[in-house]
């Protein structure tokens, strides 16, 4: 009788046992606990909210949406980037697929224009619902002056004119929609001009950046100057308006 040992062995002289099969362990590798909380505290120490090429970084499009979505609708983002964030999206997708950082443009401008339209109607609604008494916070003083100079834009430019202008100018456009929603803006007037200004300011500002960025070669190299110039640029609104308040209130 032949025994066929390469399932078997031997035990002492006479007896065949089975040879135990050592099965492979198919279950994915165990990531220490150490190592996920560094790699969390790391993501959010790295993290700066007010740095357009840190928040796309860490976020991609995705990041467009949320800070567009937050800075329109919610009270609580009114420090967020808007306007940098959008041009340098439209500069990093204007890179080569090879860079480091690179984003596509169709996915920007509908991330953008999703986040900026989604945001102010939400702002509007939570304005309605609370009334009034939302915006009227002496504990936060920028955003009671805020609100101030959205309710003089409203009375300056009308309805319409200032939904739209609002967006252009960082801060008001934050307040400006809750105060819409406060102040009984009809839903149908709100909704039709806001629309009209969030495609002109999210489209608009990230396709400049886009076209900067496909002309000037290596674009990706002086970001930090021209956030830097976009940021001015943005906060000139508030302050010739600063500026002529004063004036205003001197004569």
């Amino acid at each position: 009788m032949t025994h066929h040992t390469s399932n078997y062995y031997l035990i002492g002289s006479t007896t065949w046992s089975p040879v135990p099969r050592i099965m492979p362990d198919t279950r994915p590798p165990r990531i220490p606990e150490e190592l996920v909380l560094i790699a969390i505290a790391s993501t959010v120490t790295a993290l700066n909210p007010l740095d357009p090429h840190s928040l796309l970084t860490s976020f991609g499009t995705l990041g467009v949406f949320v800070v567009l979505f937050a800075e329109t609708g919610l009270l609580i983002g009114f420090f967020l980037p808007g306007d940098s964030l959008l041009f340098t999206a439209g500069l990093l997708a204007a890179t080569s697929s090879g860079s480091q950082l690179h984003l596509s443009i169709w996915a920007v401008l509908i991330a953008a224009a999703a986040g900026a339209l989604l945001g102010a109607e939400t702002g509007y609604l939570i304005g309605r619902k609370a009334g009034p008494a939302l915006l009227d916070r002496p504990d936060r003083p920028r955003l009671q002056e805020a609100t101030a100079h959205a309710a003089q834009v409203i009375t300056r430019y009308g309805e319409g004119k200032a939904i739209v202008l609002a967006r252009f100018i960082p801060v008001v456009r934050t307040v400006l929609n809750p105060l819409a929603g406060a102040i009984g803006v009809p839903t149908a007037t709100f909704t039709f001009w806001q629309v009209i200004g969030g495609l002109g300011w999210s489209v608009g500002v990230t396709l400049a950046g886009f076209v900067l960025g496909s002309h000037v070669p290596n674009i990706d190299r002086y970001l930090l100057p021209i956030v830097a110039v976009v940021v001015v640029v943005s906060l000139a609104p508030i302050a010739l308006e600063f500026r002529r308040s004063r004036r205003q209130s001197t004569t």
